[in-house]
């Protein structure tokens, strides 16, 4: 049986804690009141960020100072983008721990219904193939299927992509479009995913998978995707803050907009969907206008 340490107690964390307990190993749950890191790393054989995005700097570098035995597999579920950087989130542990072997996890996973004992099945992905089965052993389950994938940096990005994509989605069902235009959107948005994501070294096969395709569908067709959530409340009238307010809980999509359009201009990727989002998001137009826009665009091969 495996040592388990995560770090985060949000719902992602303890559903993790949960798929790892039923498997009948160890696990640790750190939170910032208690207990220290110090005794969260020390003896364990995977250690799991299950933070928000704008918790990993800060917790990496507090990481950098302890020892870590370089035995110790480091397993990231981050889904964004940090905003000052650009950084995935395994780029930035990579920086503070960089003897570490890492993996990260991604999936069409909601936690509710991880929690709920609903079946699932989510990606690991790493350099290190051992590394990849080691977590894969440690949380696959009869309701939890885990495969393994050799791109981390494309089931990394998948996941964190299809948050911008999912405030698009909800847009477009806030304003009752229908399901041809939701259908196509998806589509088109993924073709964006692919694009930006190549850019960064990652395998396109990677998207047609369940890290990309997979949560794509799942994030922009379930009410409880707070991405989604968000597009939704825009299009019926609220505004930013107030749709944040309602939903109560970090919606990742925000910040991973903004990093990802710094990028998109800093290397001239086009990516209109990604960019209406981001001008919704700004208070620039309207979902309305982001639609006509989208539509009135210059007719070019599929």
């Amino acid at each position: 049986m495996a040592q388990v340490s995560i770090l985060g107690a949000g719902a992602w964390g303890k559903a993790l804690q949960k798929l790892a307990l039923v498997n009948g190993h160890t696990v640790k749950l750190w939170t910032r009141n208690a207990p220290t890191l110090p005794e969260i790393v020390g003896n364990c054989d995977l250690l799991v960020s299950a933070l928000p995005m704008s918790a990993v700097r800060e917790v990496a570098q507090m990481m950098h100072t302890l020892s870590i035995e370089p035995q110790v597999v480091f397993l990231s579920t981050t889904k964004g983008l940090d905003v000052q950087s650009g950084l995935t989130p395994c780029q930035i542990w990579q920086t503070y721990l960089p003897h570490q072997s890492l993996a990260v996890m991604s999936g069409p996973n909601l936690s509710q219904e991880i929690m709920a004992g609903l079946p699932s099945a989510t990606v690991v992905a790493s350099r290190d193939l051992a590394s990849a089965e080691l977590v894969q052993t440690i949380f696959a389950s009869h309701y939890f299927r885990v495969y393994t994938n050799p791109d981390p940096i494309g089931v990394e990005l998948g996941g964190t992509l299809k948050n911008v994509i999912a405030i698009a989605v909800g847009a477009c069902d806030g304003l009752k479009l229908g399901d041809n235009a939701k259908a196509a959107l998806i589509t088109r948005s993924l073709a964006e995913i692919i694009r930006i994501a190549s850019h960064w070294g990652a395998k396109p096969e990677t998207f047609w998978g369940l890290s990309g395709l997979g949560d794509l569908l799942a994030t922009c067709n379930s009410p409880l995707s707070r991405n989604y959530r968000l597009g939704l409340a825009l299009a019926q009238g609220q505004t930013l803050a107030q749709a944040i307010a309602s939903i109560g809980s970090t919606i990742e999509g925000i910040n991973t907009t903004k990093a990802l359009i710094q990028i998109a201009d800093r290397e001239h990727i086009y990516l209109p969907v990604c960019r209406y989002v981001y001008q919704l998001l700004e208070g620039q137009i309207t979902p309305t206008q982001a639609l006509a826009g989208l539509m009135a665009r210059d007719l070019k091969p599929e």
